[in-house]
């Protein structure tokens, strides 16, 4: 019976304990006051400990992605069509690379075979209206219809056909109408350039010296790069190297001009990427290496 008894017996059995556990019992709830007025009373923070949500960092999240250092492009200039590779490298090899969705890869003659047999016209037709899990020009509004019908013709030509590429339609030239010349030979005016003698003409005039070629292969190689390679090289699709990147390019111009001249006339298959041959276009050879020396001295 003694040991039950002192089983029920309390924690507290002097008045000394008692005034000690009723002052700690005070002192934890002051604590805890005072903690939640700091809380409340502390400068609220947008965006749940962040400044996600304030004013600056949306406009930053909404800037236009050619805000961030990619080539701007001019709405009012004329537009420049994009040649089939180009295309294929920015819009149609996400699915045509892979076999995503069951799309045919490049180079799969079994695959494309039952779709070249439809011919080129229903091929070119499905690829911009779409059918089934293929998506109106490849999911690419943008892009013209002569722009995804070079596609097509860029995959199906390395896929066991022979087609032949569409050109861009030619604007008609304006016509220029010359007025009748009625003065008199010896009316007073102005003397036609070609008619004027040589030695009217300053010293300083004869003797400034035409462009170089320097200068008209740097033009060339600039104007290629605008229309074909900036596709690849000012984003680094397919693991292209950006245009200005010095790390990127550092090792590729270690290896001289003459390989990097080959391998963008002839096409090269790296481990990660993939370089079309002339990167797509239809230039020279002249021009495309004009637009490798226009990349490696902006690499430098």
């Amino acid at each position: 019976m003694n040991d039950v008894h002192q089983d029920h017996q309390s924690l507290i059995r002097t008045p000394k304990q008692l005034v000690v556990a009723v002052a700690g019992f005070f002192l934890v709830i002051v604590i805890g006051i005072i903690l939640l007025v700091s809380f409340v009373t502390n400068v609220p923070v947008e965006g749940a400990g962040s400044d996600g949500q304030k004013a600056d960092a949306i406009a930053a999240r909404l800037r236009p992605v050619a805000a961030e250092g990619f080539t701007l492009v001019d709405p009012n200039a004329p537009r420049v069509l994009l040649a089939g590779a180009a295309v294929y490298a920015a819009t149609c090899a996400a699915c045509h690379d892979s076999g995503a969705a069951g799309a045919p890869k490049v180079g799969d003659n079994g695959g494309w075979g039952a779709r070249l047999a439809q011919g080129y016209d229903t091929l070119v037709k499905h690829a911009i209206e779409g059918i089934r899990l293929m998506p109106a020009k490849g999911g690419n509004p943008d892009l013209d219809e002569i722009e995804v019908a070079r596609a097509v013709v860029f995959m199906t030509n390395k896929s066991g056909a022979s087609f032949k590429e569409p050109q861009a339609p030619t604007a008609a030239a304006p016509v220029v109408s010359e007025a009748p010349s009625t003065a008199p030979a010896d009316a007073a005016g102005p003397v036609p350039a070609e008619s004027a003698p040589v030695t009217a003409a300053p010293a300083a005039a004869a003797a400034a010296p035409a462009p170089g070629p320097a200068v008209a292969a740097n033009a060339s190689g600039k104007h290629l790069y605008d229309t074909a390679c900036m596709v690849c090289h000012a984003a680094g699709v397919a693991s292209a190297p950006k245009l200005g990147d010095k790390a990127a390019w550092s090792a590729r111009i270690a290896q001289g001009t003459s390989v990097l001249y080959e391998h963008a006339i002839n096409g090269f298959q790296g481990k990660v990427g993939v370089m079309p041959p002339k990167g797509g276009s239809p230039a020279s050879d002249a021009d495309v290496k004009a637009a490798v020396d226009y990349m490696v001295s902006a690499a430098k």
